[in-house]
């Protein structure tokens, strides 16, 4: 009898993948679905393509393959410093050219994180993260922030921050502290980022990704579907991803449009504001095939999405939620709502366990 618990093979389950069959050959997976580094915007626009249907049966034969499949991570996302941040991220509330009546707050206390931590562990999360609203973290931030790591691995909780860009000296110092991840999310195509933001580059997002890995830390970058970008940047914003190191963790998340942001007045009262359930899911379906190996995480915007649109992410390879009342600023889901999913869906959380790093450059 086949072990359901555990990762089945395309080849183990007697199926052949559509993506094969002679009527419709498709774009080519590794051997074993290995991981690539060589795909082409022509050949990830194919999987998008797709018919749905076929392309949720690929994801989900690529997820079974790599990953438990019913399992999924649980993890809460703490705003350790709100507010008054020097970008101008289109999107986000925190920035200072938002006119969103967002406070801002200083850096918080150690023991305050660590609590709000332990609370996390004690619903069921096995993940915390950290996010401060910086363009970088200051020298004079570094002891807090590697207290707090250290804190919550103690816990035996994964670790991972947000804290905007990082030099190759800071990028060392949390990887001493023992940090598991760092996120810093691309989010979206290079041709599209201008519109987004202007007050770094993509290349100064590379070089930080870049300042991360040579660390040793593991590499959490993803985007936001919904911005009012075109189907051709969500191919391109995968396709820079799945072309450079895959990021160990890949958070997709959906424009959660804020009064007062750019791109939430821009799109306010348009049909550009409520997300496109079937193209989002896509989304995390090509995700999941082109990066096979990474945590594809269910992340901002879960709070609009219905629970049929949560079930087929879920289907398409997301393995990763967020929990909790608050995502940074946004709403999110809750605990006991997220329970109620999970178990109506018969998925379970998985364990926690802090990762090992990665092997640090020379």
């Amino acid at each position: 009898m086949t072990d359901l618990t555990t990762p089945c093979s395309p080849a183990q389950a007697g199926v052949q993948s559509p993506m094969h069959s002679v009527q419709n050959p498709g774009p080519r997976l590794s051997p074993g679905n290995g991981v690539r580094t060589d795909w082409t915007r022509a050949e990830i626009a194919a999987l998008f393509d797709l018919p749905f249907n076929d392309l949720m049966f690929e994801a989900q034969t690529v997820h079974r393959a790599n990953f438990p499949r019913n399992e999924v991570q649980l993890s809460t996302l703490l705003s350790i410093k709100t507010g008054g941040c020097q970008e101008d991220c289109g999107y986000c509330s925190q920035s200072t050219e938002a006119e969103s009546g967002l406070k801002a707050t200083k850096l918080m206390d150690v023991q305050a994180v660590l609590q709000a931590a332990a609370q996390a562990k004690d619903h069921g999360s096995g993940r915390f993260c950290m996010g401060a609203a910086w363009r970088n973290p200051k020298q004079r931030d570094m002891p807090k922030l590697v207290a707090m790591v250290q804190g919550v691995r103690a816990m035996g909780m994964e670790t991972c921050m947000t804290l905007g860009m990082l030099d190759a000296g800071q990028a060392k110092t949390l990887a001493d502290a023992g940090l598991d991840y760092f996120n810093h999310n691309i989010d979206t195509s290079p041709e599209n980022y201008a519109n987004v933001i202007t007050t770094r580059t993509f290349a100064d997002r590379i070089e930080t990704l870049e300042n991360v890995r040579n660390a040793g830390i593991n590499v959490c970058c993803g985007g936001i579907v919904g911005m009012g970008e075109k189907r051709s940047d969500r191919i391109g914003f995968l396709h820079a991803l799945a072309t450079m190191p895959h990021p160990e963790s890949v958070p997709i998340n959906a424009l959660v449009p804020v009064a007062g942001t750019v791109l939430g007045d821009m799109l306010k009262d348009t049909p550009l504001a409520k997300i496109d359930e079937v193209e989002f899911v896509r989304t995390v379906a090509v995700a999941r095939i082109v990066m096979p190996r990474s945590m594809v995480r269910l992340s901002a915007g879960r709070e609009s999405m219905s629970e049929a649109c949560q079930a087929l992410c879920f289907m398409a390879g997301a393995n990763s939620i967020f929990t909790g009342d608050k995502l940074l600023t946004a709403a999110n889901a809750g605990d006991d709502k997220d329970a109620a999913l999970l178990g109506k869906l018969g998925l379970s959380a998985m364990a926690a366990q802090p990762h090992g790093h990665l092997e640090a450059a020379e």
